[in-house]
C-alpha cells in the first residue's frame, strides 16, 4: 500500500471511532443547519479535526480542502498536493439513524486524484484505490459490473435537496431512466454511491451539484475498477462542475446519451 494511502486509512479509522461512538447516542447530538436541508453536527467537526491532525502530522506541507473547515487549512496554501476530505458524507442519514454514510478522503496531485479511501463505518467496508494500482474493498480487488444494457441496469442517483435550479431537467431525466432501467436508488451518500459503482453494486450513477469532497474518492475508485466517470458531457471537469455521470463503460455511454437530451442551457456540463 502506498505510504500516503496508509495515512489516509489511519485517519479514516480514527474518525470512524468518533462516528461509531456517536451513532449509539444520536438523540443527544448537537445539530446545526448550514442552509436548507444541509446539516452539520459536532460529529462532523470532531471527525474532520481527527482526520486533519493525522494528515498534517504526516504531510504538513500539503494543502487541505475539507467540507467543514474550508480550503487550504494549515500551511498548505499553493501546494501541488491537496487532501480532499468529507468527514461524514450522509450527515442527514446519520442524524436520522439511517445507516448509509461514509468517510471520504482523497489526495490530489496537481489536480489529479492519486490516492483515495471511502469508509463505510457502520458496515466496516473500506474501499481504497491508488492511481495505477487498482481498487479494493477490504483488500479484495473490485471491478465494475459487466451489465451491458441500460434496461438491465441498477442506477444510483441523488435528488436535488439544496439548490433546485435544475430540478425540471433532473425530473425529466429521472422519468426517462425510470422507464429505461431495471431500477433507480437514492441512498443519500454520493461517495458510497460511487464506491458501489466501483464494486458493481450499481451499474451506473448520475447527480448534479455535488462538491469535490463528495466525488474525489469515489472517482478514483471507479477509474481504478475499470469504470468511467465524467461530467454531463463525458469530460473530466466533474470536480469543478459538480455534475457527474459514472458507470461501467457500456452503461456510462448509454447514460450520457439519455441525459444529454435533457440538458438545459443553464445546466453546465
Amino acid at each position: 500500500m502506498h505510504p500516503a494511502l496508509n495515512i489516509i486509512v489511519k485517519a479514516a479509522r480514527r474518525a470512524s471511532q468518533i462516528i461509531n461512538r456517536a451513532s449509539l447516542d444520536i438523540e443527544h447530538l448537537q445539530v446545526t443547519t448550514k442552509r436548507q436541508s444541509d446539516f452539520v453536527t459536532e460529529v462532523d467537526k470532531a471527525a474532520e479535526a481527527a482526520i486533519i491532525e493525522i494528515l498534517r502530522d504526516a504531510y504538513p506541507e500539503y494543502g487541505i480542502l475539507a467540507e467543514e473547515s474550508g480550503e487550504a487549512v494549515g500551511n498548505g496554501d499553493g501546494s501541488e498536493y491537496q487532501w480532499i476530505i468529507d468527514p461524514l458524507d450522509g450527515t442527514t442519514n446519520f442524524i436520522h439513524g439511517f445507516p448509509q454514510y461514509a468517510i471520504s478522503i482523497a489526495l490530489a496531485h496537481r489536480g489529479q486524484v492519486t490516492q483515495a479511501a471511502v469508509y463505510d463505518t457502520g458496515r466496516n467496508e473500506l474501499f481504497t484505490a491508488s492511481k495505477g494500482g487498482g481498487a479494493f474493498l477490504n483488500e479484495r480487488r473490485i471491478r465494475v459490473s459487466k451489465c451491458l444494457k441500460l434496461e438491465d441496469a441498477l442506477i444510483g442517483t441523488g435528488f436535488p435537496y439544496r439548490v433546485y435550479d435544475h430540478i425540471d431537467a433532473y425530473l425529466a431525466i429521472f422519468k426517462e431512466l425510470a422507464r429505461k432501467t431495471a431500477g433507480i436508488r437514492r441512498p443519500g451518500a454520493a461517495s458510497l454511491d460511487l464506491a458501489y459503482v466501483a464494486c458493481g453494486r450499481f451499474d451506473g450513477f448520475w447527480e448534479f451539484g455535488l462538491s469535490p469532497w463528495d466525488i474525489a474518492g469515489g472517482a478514483l475508485l471507479i477509474s481504478e475498477a475499470g469504470g468511467l466517470i465524467g461530467d454531463l458531457a463525458g469530460n473530466e471537469t466533474y470536480l469543478q462542475t459538480g455534475n457527474v455521470i459514472a458507470g461501467n463503460p457500456r452503461i456510462f455511454a448509454q447514460l450520457l446519451q439519455a441525459i444529454d437530451g435533457h440538458r438545459t442551457p443553464g445546466l453546465r456540463a
